[in-house]
């Protein structure tokens, strides 16, 4: 434990003589090995304490600084060692300080009063008018906002989360605030009630207000020039930088803001990146992405979404105010210039082009294209399964999760086919059946909750939910039986059975998280009940869900696979597996052939329009080549025929494997 002294006299006489001042100078206590040497100009009020001036900082450009006291007034504050504070326009009041932190030319830090740090904060997400608010804590996951917000017909859940955030809020509330050790902050104007964690970087910030900057040595944060921030929590490794306003905002792991970015009344978690538009009270899930400076995102809820330049969205009809809301479920995309009149529901993994104005629900229709057509929405069930730009994106979000914490709040699934898809596929199957069967087989329109659904459409949205259901419970059953050899169909039986009953029934998808509604469930009685009486407690709950994921999702496809293919588990034999792998066999390997001539289309003649300068076809296609290379050498292109070959070798592998006991 670090000791300290009061200054001797001949210290006091050597500050004053080196410009420096105290209201009370038995108030400053200082490290038992302290000097005066680097401590010029420095005004001392209240109590204050002084750790070591020993090393230097070398700057950007090569210049060097010594760690010191120079032109500052700190009241209440005690110093880390090798600290460097010079050009404090104002003065610095109630803080601690950590070691090797340097800050210069900033205007005021203090904390006035008792604060929170943003915890505590009531962000009126996804309805401006109010009613599904969510707490702001250093804790928030996206998963535990997620039940805050949409779980209202459970009013004793929310009575019981509300608690368990202000006690957390209230249990760190203090009237001095911390800036960590390793930080860096210039150039800046005022800092006000905000705890700064270890390594933070705050470069040309315009004004911080009652929040949390939560960086960390794995996953440092930065806020960069412009940056105006009220009521807000950032967690660690995120970028907050050029202009960007955030008011009533949480900022979720690895997030980047830029470019002038305006927020208000907003939740973005892990991977989120907001450039140029603007947001207002939106729920944006992990990998949630806008670029644009025309784009709105307003009174949604999304995530792994992109959304195209001139997307926007309205939460009013112009009658009793924003009080409408609507959600982008999982992978959803939107066109340019697309536009969606809330309240609307648009389904997993499926493409929005051109506005939308009659509040159509296509959740139970994944993968699907809504296209705008003489102001009707036209629906394309399935149709993205086939889709390069899906494919991709499934590969891509993994390889492009940022986070550096080892301490990570979301716990993200990235499957494209899950539980929750496949249930879709599975409802979709049904209902498009029903519309052929209620209307006609010859129907050339069907009507699905006020959308349109070509003939043609509906008999291929069929096909391809089957393909997508036979891929996944192929999947699961190659998995299941993977390396192992059987010597009779009872032993298939009993590798086959689940090692749990935890994941029959309805899946969710909350926010990044597949689990079972069951488990969910169960965690929210915890809560009710007062089990479940922590933030943490919380976050181990949705953390031990993640972990069991395959476990429970074997659990649902042995059941799917009974209901599926019309097998009694108790009579399942190899010719059955047999059968089911040579069906995947052909979903998996014509879903492959399918994206792969959907790749072709980005290497046709029409492609290559505006390559080639001046020139003949020939070097059209010659500059094509040169800048995106020849379709047959495309990494995806190749990966596609790989994964064919691959798939083709691991089911013929378990059909090996299983044919001697086929009579």
């Amino acid at each position: 434990m670090k000791m300290y002294r009061k200054l001797t006299e001949g210290e006091i006489l050597q500050l004053k003589s080196q410009s420096c001042m105290a209201e009370d100078w038995d108030k400053v206590q200082v490290d038992e090995k302290f000097s005066t040497e680097y401590v010029h100009h420095t005004r001392f009020s209240g109590e204050v304490w002084l750790g070591l001036f020993l090393s230097e900082f070398t700057l950007a450009g090569g210049i060097k600084k010594h760690s010191g006291l120079r032109h500052v007034t700190l009241h209440n504050v005690k110093l880390g060692d090798n600290c460097c504070i010079e050009n404090i326009q104002n003065y610095i009041a109630n803080y601690e300080i950590g070691d090797n932190t340097f800050i210069e030319n900033v205007d005021i830090i203090l904390v006035d009063g008792v604060s929170k740090f943003g915890n505590g904060v009531e962000v009126s997400v996804l309805n401006e008018t109010g009613g599904r608010e969510v707490l702001l804590s250093d804790k928030l996951c996206a998963h535990q906002a997620y039940i805050q917000a949409l779980y209202r017909h459970r009013p004793e859940l929310i009575s019981r989360l509300r608690e368990i955030t202000d006690y957390y809020s209230n249990k760190y509330a203090s009237s001095t605030g911390i800036i960590g050790s390793h930080v860096m902050i210039v150039n800046t104007g005022s800092i006000k009630n905000v705890k700064i964690g270890n390594y933070c970087q705050i470069e040309g910030t315009c004004r911080l207000e009652n929040g949390t900057i939560n960086s960390n040595e794995y996953a440092p944060v930065h806020i960069g020039y412009s940056v105006i921030c009220e009521d807000f929590i950032i967690s660690s490794g995120s970028r907050v930088e050029d202009g960007t306003v955030l008011n009533r905002c949480f900022v979720g792991q690895a997030c980047q803001l830029g470019h002038s970015y305006s927020a208000s009344d907003s939740l973005f978690f892990s991977n989120c990146q907001g450039e140029n538009g603007e947001a207002c009270a939106i729920f944006a899930g992990p990998f949630t992405v806008t670029h644009h400076k025309s784009t709105l995102l307003i009174a949604g809820m999304f995530s792994f979404m992109n959304a195209g330049s001139g997307s926007n969205q309205s939460n009013h009809m112009y009658k009793l105010g924003p009080i409408h809301q609507g959600t982008m479920e999982r992978g959803a995309k939107t066109t340019s210039d697309s536009y969606i009149l809330w309240p609307a529901r648009v389904g997993a993994f499926s493409l929005v082009m051109g506005r939308h104005v009659n509040h159509a629900d296509t959740s139970d229709l994944p993968f699907s294209y809504l296209i705008e057509q003489a102001n009707t929405t036209y629906l394309v069930p399935g149709v993205n399964l086939r889709s390069v730009g899906t494919i991709r994106d499934a590969q891509k979000w993994p390889k492009r999760d940022k986070r550096t914490d080892p301490n990570k709040l979301d716990f993200i699934n990235y499957n494209l086919l899950s539980p929750y898809t496949i249930q879709k596929m599975f409802k979709g199957r049904i209902i498009l059946k029903n519309l052929r069967r209620v209307s006609g087989e010859t129907s050339e329109i069907y009507s699905y909750q006020s959308a349109r659904i070509k003939n043609s459409s509906l008999n291929r949205g069929i096909k391809f939910y089957e393909t997508g259901i036979h891929k996944f419970l192929g999947n699961s059953i190659i998995k299941r039986l993977e390396g192992i050899n059987f010597e009779s169909n009872e032993d298939i039986r009993k590798r086959l059975k689940p090692d749990t009953e935890i994941g029959i029934g309805e899946w969710v998808d909350i926010s990044g998280l597949i689990a079972p509604k069951s488990e969910i469930d169960k965690l929210m009685c915890g809560v009710e009940s007062g089990e479940i009486n922590r933030l943490r407690c919380i976050n181990e709950s949705f953390e031990k869900m993640h972990t069991h994921y395959y476990t429970y999702e074997w659990t649902w496809a042995y059941h799917k696979i009974q209901e599926f293919y019309g097998l009694n588990p108790d009579e399942i034999t190899a010719q059955d597996i047999i059968n089911i792998v040579n069906a995947w066999k052909e979903a998996v390997i014509g879903l492959d052939r399918l994206v792969y001539e959907d790749a072709r289309k980005e290497f046709s003649l029409s492609s290559m329009t505006g390559f080639g300068a001046d020139g003949s076809r020939d070097e059209m296609k010659q500059d094509f080549e040169q800048v995106r290379g020849d379709f047959e050498s495309n990494p995806f292109v190749t990966a596609v025929l790989t994964h064919i070959e691959e798939k083709n070798t691991l089911g013929d592998e378990l059909i090996n494997r299983l044919r001697s006991l086929v009579n």
